[in-house]
């Protein structure tokens, strides 16, 4: 038996009793990846990338480990609630034109003293004293960096579209803005180089990009390091007493933290360990999240119908953007129909063993985004089911 196939055995005896569809995460596989994220950051410890974990219980239990402190958010909504629920280091990893929210962050010392805002502009800046509404309460600042690779004189550009702050004397500049303004205070930079953790460098198949990908990336690495401690530098010569610089990513985490000018890293995908990230170099992880979804047909021979599954993820539309039929082994999509919204027809010899009513797992393309599908995830340890932990959205939160 592979340990695919003995994996497969646990999650079916483990969700005997329970009808898909269904999310699962195998707490072994998460701890274990937990472990090797730990490993791969050699003493810095990690801030958990909220948006890709999407479970309350599952972000306190990581956090619980050696090596892990502190929360990275998507949303100030999503900042605050975590804060009410006594998460008390919250960074908010995205510029925000969330006015009520920040009239709720100004007005309350608790909610102040343990959410971090991202800015990028001093027009943000000017939008939320605008929201104050009347709190009083001092704003804890971080500064983004865009951390982007640009060649052929700036012709050519590899990264998100994030920052506009590239130079040091642009972040200094926005720092010394930050300093000037009353109920402000520049506590942290920070600098999401999602084309070096976030783009795999071994994909099957394609080993002229794979090659031209670490070409890429390590040209980056070099870019981005040295610039980064420029910019470190420009923005503390400010604010000496900056509190973090925070890097990385799930595909990056070992060569950020041999950066000096880091303090922390952030990573969430490598916990549950989606299909985008099978194809890296760098570290091998366990998929520890996944969902079942039942057989309701059987058209003919070769061939079963599941319920729905039709799940992509964001970023650019592409095949690499679906979620992939994992359990059993050799499953494949019907290239007429693919993932479907209410049936999704699979073909391969494995369904010929098939019944109707049993299961079958797949992976999501990314992480966190399985959690907007379910509102419960059964957490699995070896062959039983040993809790149930509510998603944001079994929390009747659905942030964005």
């Amino acid at each position: 038996m592979t340990p695919r196939a003995a994996d497969r055995t646990r999650y079916d005896r483990a969700t005997a009793a329970l009808d898909a569809p269904l999310a699962i995460v195998d707490l072994e596989a998460f701890d274990a990846n937990a472990d090797d994220l730990v490993r791969r950051a050699a003493g810095k410890p990690i801030r958990v990338a909220s948006k890709s974990v999407r479970c309350r219980a599952l972000l306190e239990r990581v956090l619980e480990r050696d090596g892990f402190e502190g929360l990275m958010s998507f949303t100030l909504a999503e900042s605050l609630w975590l804060a009410r629920s006594g998460f008390d280091d919250v960074l908010l990893a995205y510029p925000s034109a969330d006015r009520g929210g920040y009239a709720e962050l100004a007005a309350d010392p608790k909610l102040a003293a343990a959410v971090t805002i991202m800015v990028d502009d001093p027009a943000q800046l000017e939008l939320i004293d605008r929201a104050r509404d009347g709190g009083r309460e001092e704003i804890r600042v971080c500064l983004e960096l865009d951390t982007s690779l640009r060649m052929l004189a700036g012709r050519v550009r590899i990264g998100a579209l994030r920052s506009p702050l590239r130079e040091p004397a642009q972040l200094a500049e926005l720092a010394r803005s930050v300093a000037r303004r009353p109920g402000f205070r520049l506590v942290g930079l920070m600098a999401y180089e999602g084309h070096i953790a976030g783009v795999g460098d071994s994909v099957a198949g394609r080993p002229l990009r794979s090659r031209a990908v670490r070409l890429m990336q390590s040209a980056a690495r070099r870019e981005l390091a040295a610039r980064r401690a420029a910019v470190v530098r420009a923005v503390r010569a400010v604010a000496p007493d900056l509190e973090f610089v925070n890097g990385g990513g799930t595909g990056s985490v070992q060569h950020t933290a041999a950066e000096a000018a880091v303090t922390e890293i952030a990573a969430g995908s490598g916990l549950y360990v989606p299909r985008l990230f099978d194809n890296y170099t760098s570290f091998t992880g366990r998929p520890a999240a996944l969902f079942a979804m039942p057989v309701v047909r059987r058209p003919g021979v070769g061939v079963v119908t599941v319920l729905g599954g039709g799940y992509p993820a964001s970023g650019a539309a592409g095949a690499d953007r679906l979620p992939v039929p994992y359990l059993p082994e050799g499953l494949r999509y019907d290239p007429q129909e693919g993932p479907g919204e209410v049936q999704t027809p699979l073909l391969g010899s494995p369904a010929d063993d098939l019944l109707i009513g049993d299961k079958v797992w797949f992976r999501h393309a990314k992480s966190g985004e399985l959690c907007e599908r379910f509102d419960a995830l059964q957490l699995i340890e070896g062959d039983r089911v040993t809790g149930t932990a509510p998603t944001y959205r079994g929390e009747g939160h659905t942030f964005l």
